[in-house]
């Protein structure tokens, strides 16, 4: 048994290491969004902060259906966070949300504070 998770930790380093740097980051998105994450997303006018999404999973870029080019917007799913304490309180729901690289300042990290629940 030992012996069978060596190897196939060796074979998984070998696999990785002959990828390009792309196809590594793209493998550690798609194991990150299997695992999940607690993402916030804080959206900025000017210096003020105007929206915070919490518990978002990932925040991906719109392309188009026929051209397949990346569009100049971003998108996702979280709680939005009215009162911007970064926990779910209730009546706080889950929404789809939308924003363009041109009109808005963001920051997207993880949430680091445990809920109080």
């Amino acid at each position: 048994m030992k012996k069978s998770m060596i190897t196939l930790a060796m074979l998984s380093a070998l696999f990785l290491s002959g990828c390009t740097q792309e196809t590594q980051n793209s493998f550690s998105r798609s194991l990150q969004n299997w695992t999940g994450t607690d993402g916030v997303l804080d959206v900025y006018a000017g210096e003020k902060l105007v929206k915070r999404f919490i518990k978002v999973d990932k925040v991906s870029t719109a392309y188009g259906t026929n051209d397949d080019s990346p569009r100049p917007y971003r998108y996702g799913y979280g709680v939005d966070d009215t009162n911007f304490n970064l926990i779910a309180d209730k009546g706080e729901s889950k929404v789809y949300f939308e924003f363009s690289d041109y009109s808005t300042s963001y920051i997207f990290y993880q949430n680091k504070q445990k809920e109080n629940k």
